[in-house]
C-alpha cells in the first residue's frame, strides 16, 4: 500500500505514512467475522484504481444474521435500557476516541473514497464527532408530552426506542452521513445495523471497531 500511495499521481498531499488496514471483515454481534459465503472483495484506491485491500462482502445471510443479532440487542441487551445520561456518556466517549484517531480515520477516507486528506481532517471528521456529541447531549432529553383531552381526561405520549434501525451509507460523505444516522439512532437507545457503501468501507469498519472499546 505504501508504495502506490507515494505515486505522482496522488495530489500534493503525502500519504507515505498510512497505517496498516486492520479491520476489513464484518462486524456483527461486536465482533469481526468473515461473511457466511466467504465471498470479498477489493477497496479501491479511486486515485489510481490500485486494490488497497480485501474487504469481506456481506449477502442475504449475512445480513440475516446482523439484523438477528441487532434486534436481541435491543431485546435482550442493555442499550435500550440505560438512561439517557448513560447513552451519552458512552457516546461521547465515542466522540473522544474518534478525535484521539483523526489522523488514521482520515487517511482511511482519503484513500478509499479519494477525498483530500486535509479535508477529511479539518471538516468531515470533525463534523462526524460533532455531530455525535449533539445526539449525545439530546440523548437525555427525549421526553413524553402531556396533552390535556376532553371530558377531564389526559392524554399522554411517551418516546421510546423503536428496535432495530437499518442505515444506508452513501460514498461520498461515508464519515458524515455514518454518524448523521447513527448517532441519534443510538441516543434514542435503537440498535443498528449499518450498510456503507462497497466504495468507502474502510471507514465505518473503523467506527465499529471504536464502538467496541
Amino acid at each position: 500500500m505504501a508504495d502506490h500511495c507515494n505515486g505522482s499521481s496522488h495530489s500534493s498531499e503525502s500519504f507515505a505514512n498510512i497505517p496498516p488496514i486492520k479491520f476489513t471483515k464484518l462486524f456483527i454481534n461486536g465482533n469481526f467475522v468473515d461473511s457466511v459465503s466467504g465471498k470479498t472483495f477489493e477497496a479501491i484506491d479511486p486515485r489510481t484504481g490500485e486494490a488497497i485491500t480485501i474487504v469481506s462482502k456481506g449477502d442475504k445471510e449475512d445480513v440475516d444474521l446482523a439484523v438477528k443479532a441487532a434486534r436481541f440487542a435491543f431485546d435482550n441487551g442493555p442499550w435500550p435500557r440505560l438512561s439517557g445520561s448513560e447513552r451519552g456518556r458512552i457516546l461521547m466517549k465515542l466522540a473522544d476516541l474518534i478525535e484521539e484517531n483523526i489522523e488514521e480515520i482520515a487517511s482511511l477516507d482519503a484513500i478509499n473514497g479519494g477525498k483530500l486528506f486535509s479535508l477529511c481532517k479539518l471538516i468531515d471528521i470533525p463534523a462526524a464527532s460533532m455531530a455525535l456529541r449533539y445526539y449525545a447531549g439530546a440523548a437525555d432529553k427525549i421526553h413524553g408530552t402531556v396533552l390535556k383531552l376532553s371530558k377531564g381526561l389526559q392524554g399522554y405520549t411517551l418516546r421510546e426506542p423503536i428496535g432495530v434501525v437499518g442505515a444506508i451509507i452513501p460514498w461520498n460523505f461515508p464519515t458524515i452521513m455514518f454518524f448523521m444516522k447513527v448517532a441519534p439512532a443510538l441516543a434514542a437507545g435503537c440498535t443498528i445495523v449499518v450498510k456503507p457503501a462497497e466504495q468507502t468501507p474502510l471507514s465505518a469498519l473503523y467506527y465499529a471497531h471504536l464502538a467496541k472499546l
